[in-house]
């Protein structure tokens, strides 16, 4: 019998290695070629055959892309982004805060494309793209639609 298998012995160690014939030489032919690997988990030493690993199929791990920068909070046609004020209580006292742009969601046709464009922009943005058209208020900004 040729095939690879996990032998457990008396104490807390793990032995791979390919089963032939009987399991007590097995056992004993894998504690003569194995080269032994101490774990971090409570001692439990892990050992493996150079012979066996072919017989292994490789663990997959799902790919993860590295994680996305957080949207900032400013628009990308008009370059509004937060100001800087003060909340002044009634006795005069001044605490910084920030005022945010408008900034919402909003699904827009683009006669050019044929299509819709999830766009995330001022209000102000949203009026002057009204007014001028997409294409123009995009060009101005730098921006290119067909990315999107």
């Amino acid at each position: 019998m040729a095939a690879a298998g996990v032998l457990l012995g008396h104490s807390s160690s793990l032995y791979f290695g390919k089963a032939e014939g009987s399991r007590h030489r097995c056992f004993l032919k894998a504690k003569e070629e194995l080269g032994f690997v101490a774990s971090q988990l409570n001692g439990v030493k892990i050992s493996y055959s150079p012979t066996a690993i072919h017989a292994a199929k490789p663990i997959s791990v799902p790919f993860r892309p590295p994680l996305q920068p957080v949207a900032r909070r400013v628009c990308p046609f008009t370059g509004k982004k937060s100001n800087k004020a003060n909340l002044v209580s009634f006795s005069n006292h001044k605490t910084k805060k920030l005022q945010f742009v408008n900034l919402q969601y909003k699904r827009v046709w683009w006669e050019a494309g044929k299509r819709y464009l999830k766009l995330r922009l001022s209000t102000k943005a949203l009026k002057t793209i009204e007014k001028n058209g997409l294409d123009a208020v995009a060009k101005k900004a730098g921006i290119d639609l067909r990315k999107l």
